[in-house]
């Protein structure tokens, strides 16, 4: 397995323990520990974008979405709501739904990357 592939395989076990930790938290709808789960989460989310995207996730607050070519519709007001609303369950849904949606665009970067090597 390339190194690339790796890394995206530790950040969904990551992330798939987070989920772990966040469901049962809304189903007791225990919302003041949520927000720290949702944190990590979002901290994941934005370690993926930036690596599918081959750039250092930056320690400070902004991320140059606009320079991505790989990232889901409409992500800046997304991660905004998420970020601004980490206790609801929808911001919970819809940062599952990011994760998969960029799921989709690192298969789709390593595609384009795979292709456009030239062949030996």
């Amino acid at each position: 397995m390339d190194r690339r592939a790796e890394t995206v395989e530790n950040i969904l076990r990551e992330w798939e323990g987070i989920k772990a930790q966040i469901e049962p938290l809304f189903r007791e709808r225990d919302h003041n520990n949520v927000k720290e789960w949702m944190e990590k989460g979002i901290s994941i989310f934005k370690q993926f974008l930036c690596f599918t995207n081959e750039e250092t996730p930056s320690q400070s607050e902004q991320i140059p979405y606009h320079q991505f070519h790989f990232k889901p519709v409409n992500i800046e007001e997304r991660l905004s709501f998420i970020i601004s609303r980490p206790n609801l369950y929808h911001s919970y849904r819809q940062l599952s739904e990011l994760m998969v949606e960029q799921q989709k665009q690192f298969v789709k970067s390593t595609i384009i990357k795979k292709s456009s090597r030239p062949h030996a």
